[in-house]
């Protein structure tokens, strides 16, 4: 790390999530020194102009923060495999953005002498720049050990959100909960606009844009304030 705290930033993972916190780490400041490749690199230079496409190794190699963010089933074996190869770094910073994990998936790393974040905004990543604006309103959960938990804070804020510590026994929990908040609302709209396409409405996805919206809001706002909902409204009340 610099002396102003700049750092020189590497991202594996090009998919949604890796370019959209790239860019917002370069918007606060850091240096990214490379990105993989990924399905759409026409995609990532356009989210990053001009940052190196490299391998793995190589954005490693590179970086003193290595951002990962590729898929779930992917996340362990790519961190044991850099560490089989002598890849990683001691005092180097690595994150993942995973939400089922917390640092532990990070461990064959650390016995590299790496320091281990995990910090996982809480959007549906879209992998374009709407979501540096989502990022401004969203939180992040974080979990580090105790020493660099204000380390993986200060990025969450240079994010654009605000952090929340879960401990790494309830990632599992904090997991399962985002993924039922997004697939089961996923999963309802689907319902919902086969239903009214059959009921001859011509465009369900804008007709139940606002019910949604609003809906959603009520509820997020009952769950905020630990009051029971009131009765959903119905179309014509």
């Amino acid at each position: 790390m610099t002396r102003d705290g700049r750092l020189g930033v590497g991202i594996i993972g090009a998919g949604r999530v890796g370019p959209v916190i790239g860019s917002a780490l370069a918007g606060a400041g850091h240096a990214l020194v490379g990105i993989t490749h990924g399905s759409d690199d026409a995609r990532v230079e356009a989210m990053l102009p001009g940052v190196p496409i490299l391998d793995a190794l190589e954005v490693v190699r590179r970086s003193e923060l290595v951002v990962i963010a590729v898929p779930h089933d992917q996340l362990e074996g790519l961190v044991r495999g850099l560490a089989e190869i002598g890849a990683w770094q001691p005092g180097q910073l690595v994150l993942h953005t995973d939400p089922g994990f917390g640092t532990g998936i990070l461990a064959s790393a650390v016995a590299k002498g790496v320091i281990p974040l995990a910090v996982h905004p809480a959007i549906a990543f879209t992998g374009t720049s709407i979501d540096r604006r989502q990022l401004v309103n969203a939180y992040a959960a974080v979990t580090a050990p105790a020493t660099v938990l204000p380390i993986a804070q200060a990025l969450a804020v240079e994010l654009g959100c605000e952090p929340v510590v879960i401990a790494e026994e309830d990632r599992p929990a904090y997991a399962e909960g985002i993924a039922t908040a997004t697939e089961f609302s996923r999963s309802i709209v689907r319902q919902a606009t086969e239903l009214l396409l059959r009921a001859g409405v011509p465009n369900p996805g804008a007709y139940l844009s606002a019910l949604a919206h609003s809906t959603i809001d009520h509820a997020l706002a009952d769950a905020g304030s630990g009051t029971p909902g009131m009765p959903p409204a119905t179309i014509d009340g």
